[in-house]
This record gives structure tokens, C-alpha cells and sequence, in this order.
């Protein structure tokens, strides 16, 4: 079935893009199975990392809850007002005059079962929103879908689509940002890693641990000064594609 309607009655783009095709469980059952396993190993024995692995079980439980919420209820509605986003618990709009520009883009790095294209509309401020479904999972050719979609959205913008060097570089500079939270998001992750090992040594080697300061307070804030840090240096962060105006 083709995942966007044609115009009808004459009124002008009336498309929606939802959910057509069946998403392979192991996409959204896979990042789970790790840290339930995980928690279902500590639980009864009184183990000191019962906690923390409570946390990322839930984290990863509720990530799992929303992702099931988005790929259900999630929509992109196109209409002659503008395009209307619909996400798991929230929906925006945005009208024509207000949209600079509506870009199929790589994932850059995705594995074999991952979506390879995702498509952003952009907002006159830089802002970026992703637009549910229209991607490779639901799509045979995002790219093309998308040069459809701002051919037949131009007239009603007003204007032609065309770069803005201003809005380029929020643009330019929103990403970097994106980048500085991913990455504080990395470091984070990396000192629980080495915090965890670390609580598991003194285990061995001494009285006690204390694991919740840890796997817990010492990741926190590392995240904090990692974001601190690359917030401050977010002109280096500019992805590669981006660089040029």
C-alpha cells in the first residue's frame, strides 16, 4: 500500500504517512533484552548493583513503552494549512510560512536492520522536527518522496524553496548542540562503564563498595560537566556535511 494519499476534491496536498508495514520485533524488542536480563540476574540475592540496574531497566522498559506509543499513533499529516506532526504523547504544527526547508537525510552509521533515511522539516529559527514515518522502513525511496512533497508544497508557501545563508547557520549551530548533548550522553554512559568495573573491584579487594555513588552520582556528573564542557566548544561540533554555508 502506498503510504501517502493523493489530493482529493481539489482542495489541494492532503497526505499522511503512518505506519503501513510491519516493523521486525527484534527492532524494538532488542535494546531491551540486555538490561532486563540484567536486573532478572540480581534480583533475590541481595546485590549491591540491584539499584542501579533497576534504573537502566526501567529507563529502557519505558523507552520501549514510548517507541511502541510512537510507531502506533504516530503521523505525518500534510494539508494546504501546513504539516501537522504527531508523536507518541504530543503533536505540532507547523504552516507553510513557517517551514524552510524538508530534508530526507543518512543515518549515518546504521546498522543493517536500522533506518538508513530519516526525514527533518525545518522551521525559519533553524529548529528541526523529525517527520514520523516517512523513511526507509515505511518508504521504498524517502529522497523522492520528499522532492514530491516540496514540489507540491511550494505554491502553497508562497515563496520559493531556497537557502537562507541566516538560517543555515542556526541550522549549523542546532546541530552542533544536538552533538554536544549526544556525546555528553557517551561520556556518561562510558564512566558508568568504568565506575561499574571499578565498584566490582573494590568488592573484591576491600570491605565495601559504595556502588550507588558510583554507578549513579558519578555518571550524573560527568554528563553535566561533559555537556558544560562540549556546549562551550559546540563550533567544533558542526557535523562534517554541514561546515560549508
Amino acid at each position: 500500500m502506498d503510504n501517502s494519499a493523493m489530493p482529493s476534491d481539489g482542495v489541494g496536498i492532503v497526505r499522511e504517512y503512518r505506519k503501513y508495514k510491519k516493523t521486525p520485533l527484534v527492532r524494538i524488542l532488542g535494546p531491551s533484552v540486555i538490561p532486563i536480563l540484567a536486573f532478572s540476574q540480581t534480583m533475590g540475592h541481595g546485590d549491591p548493583f540491584r539499584w542501579p540496574m533497576l534504573i537502566l531497566a526501567v529507563i529502557f522498559v519505558l523507552t520501549l513503552a514510548r517507541l511502541g506509543l510512537y510507531m502506533r499513533r504516530g503521523r505525518t499529516l500534510v494539508d494546504p494549512d501546513g504539516i501537522t506532526v504527531r508523536r507518541a504523547l504530543t503533536e505540532r504544527t507547523r504552516a507553510w510560512s513557517a517551514i524552510y526547508d524538508i530534508r530526507a537525510e543518512p543515518v549515518p552509521n546504521a546498522m543493517g536492520s536500522a533506518r538508513h533515511w530519516l526525514t527533518y522539516m525545518y522551521d525559519t529559527d533553524g529548529r528541526r522536527l523529525l517527520l514520523p514515518h516517512i523513511d526507509d522502513w515505511q518508504l521504498d525511496n524517502p529522497p523522492a518522496e520528499v522532492a514530491g512533497l516540496l514540489a507540491v508544497g511550494a505554491p502553497y508557501r508562497g515563496m520559493a524553496w531556497e537557502r537562507r545563508p541566516e538560517v543555515e547557520a542556526l541550522i549549523r549551530q542546532r546541530a552542533a548542540h544536538r552533538r554536544a548533548w549526544l556525546w555528553a550522553f557517551y561520556g556518561a554512559l562510558i564512566a558508568f562503564g568504568c565506575m561499574t568495573v571499578l565498584s566490582i573491584g573494590l568488592l573484591f579487594t576491600s570491605d565495601g563498595s559504595p556502588v550507588v555513588l558510583l554507578t549513579t552520582l558519578v555518571p550524573l556528573g560527568s554528563f553535566v560537566l561533559f555537556a558544560a564542557l562540549f556546549h562551550a566548544c559546540w563550533k567544533y561540533l558542526v557535523p562534517r556535511d554541514q561546515r560549508k554555508a
